[in-house]
């Protein structure tokens, strides 16, 4: 199973890449941007999204809809972490096809649960 984390801060990025790495099996890519994320999708193929929304390019919302439009992606699952907590954010990102929406700060479990709600049984 291979999910990519498109997430600008390394710190962030680095933090879920550890917690998912905790999933036997899990190969996880991280890209840095919005715009890395477009590059490396059709050239790899992903068994989940997770993506922030606000980075300096291309922001998760964008990359969302991208992905949602795109006949090859359509159906790979996006989970949103993202410090916007308000319920239009959620909504919006929801409406925009997001399979699931968790607000930063979390936790280890938390996101692991998240993820695990959005991948084929046996992860």
């Amino acid at each position: 199973m291979k999910v990519m984390v498109v997430e600008d801060s390394a710190a962030m990025r680095g933090l879920i890449a550890s917690v998912l790495g905790q999933i036997t099996g899990c190969e996880v890519l991280e890209v840095s941007t919005g715009f890395e994320a477009l590059r490396q999708l059709p050239r790899s193929a992903v068994d989940l999204i997770v993506t922030d929304i606000n980075m300096p390019d291309i922001n998760g919302l964008e990359l969302l809809a991208f992905v949602r439009r795109s006949p090859a992606l359509a159906k790979v699952p996006v989970l949103v972490v993202t410090s916007e907590s308000s319920d239009r954010d959620k909504e919006k990102a929801l409406a925009l096809g997001a399979n699931a929406y968790l607000v930063k700060p979390f936790d280890a479990e938390g996101l692991l649960d998240a993820v695990r709600g959005l991948l084929p049984k046996g992860f």
